[in-house]
């Protein structure tokens, strides 16, 4: 049977799961107070470094789910996705509005990876 690993593992939640060389990643959030396009920086630098711990790339995603707080806010976001993601490895992604655990974060980003 495949082990399981886990990184950052707390109490409530890992931030990264990896079975069957795949990764799981954690909602992604960025800093309370600053604005959705430095959240999703944030956000995504956070992808970045666990997909590292992990033995993945950004290359290797294959899904990512965006949350947003705010729909209106999708162009900003987008901008600092287009900036980040590689082109010609785009993963399957879906964007939607929703209320997020608490007021002050603007955006939640989820992804799955593959292993290097």
């Amino acid at each position: 049977m495949p082990a399981i690993t886990r990184i950052e593992c707390g109490s409530r939640m890992s931030q990264a799961v990896i079975h069957n060389r795949m990764v799981y990643l954690a909602g992604q959030v960025g800093n309370p107070g600053d604005g959705v396009a430095a959240q999703t920086r944030t956000a995504l630098a956070e992808v970045d470094r666990l997909l590292a711990l992990a033995g993945s790339d950004k290359s290797r995603i294959l899904t990512a789910q965006i949350w947003l707080a705010d729909a209106s806010t999708v162009a900003e976001m987008n901008a600092v996705w287009d900036a980040w993601v590689p082109q010609g490895h785009t993963p399957a992604r879906a964007t939607g509005e929703s209320r997020l655990v608490a007021p002050e974060y603007l955006v939640e980003v989820i992804v799955t990876a593959a292993l290097a």
